[in-house]
């Protein structure tokens, strides 16, 4: 267990919380939400950074990472699901593209390479766009905000499926 192996673990302390304070949210326990999953997304950078900077890449950090990013988002999501903010189908795509391309990630018989696959760019911006849009959709924004707030979590969608069909379309071989 490295350091940024202990820091993607620690991501999912948050996760509890963000539950627990969006199954009845205050205007006041909604800003304690954002602020909770925005340390919780900042981590992500720092785990990645840590691990690259300290050459602590690991394959266990690389499997853990992006299960542990799964956990935050979704979390956030089904409590928003819950609370009538977003429909169910549109946070079951996220879903679905998630499971998929983790099962993917590890299954080295549907990837032929018995490593584990790190993000590239789109999964980045996939990302980037989904705690952007979460952020948004949790804070207790004025009403103007939510039409924002949807539209960013419409797009987070977009840019979910599109890395997601990225990822699995066929690369040309190295050689």
């Amino acid at each position: 267990m490295t350091l940024s192996t202990w820091i993607t673990f620690s991501r999912l302390l948050g996760v509890p919380f963000l539950l627990y304070f969006l199954s009845d949210p205050t205007p006041r326990l909604r800003w304690i939400s954002v602020v909770i999953f925005l340390v919780a997304a900042g981590t992500d950078w720092l785990d990645g950074y840590l691990a690259r900077k300290l050459d602590q890449v690991t394959e266990l950090g690389k499997f853990l990472d992006p299960l542990v990013d799964k956990l935050l988002v979704l979390a956030p999501l089904m409590s928003l699901v819950e609370l009538g903010q977003l429909p169910a189908w549109g946070v079951f795509l996220i879903l679905f593209r998630e499971l998929a391309i983790a099962g993917w990630r590890i299954n080295p018989a549907l990837t032929g390479n018995a490593a584990i696959a790190g993000a590239n760019l789109w999964g980045k911006l996939k990302t980037v766009s989904q705690i952007l849009a979460i952020a948004l959709l949790i804070a207790p924004l004025p009403g103007e905000w939510s039409a924002i707030a949807l539209v960013a979590f419409w797009v987070s969608v977009a840019l979910t499926w599109i890395s997601g069909v990225i990822y699995l379309w066929p690369q040309p071989s190295d050689s």
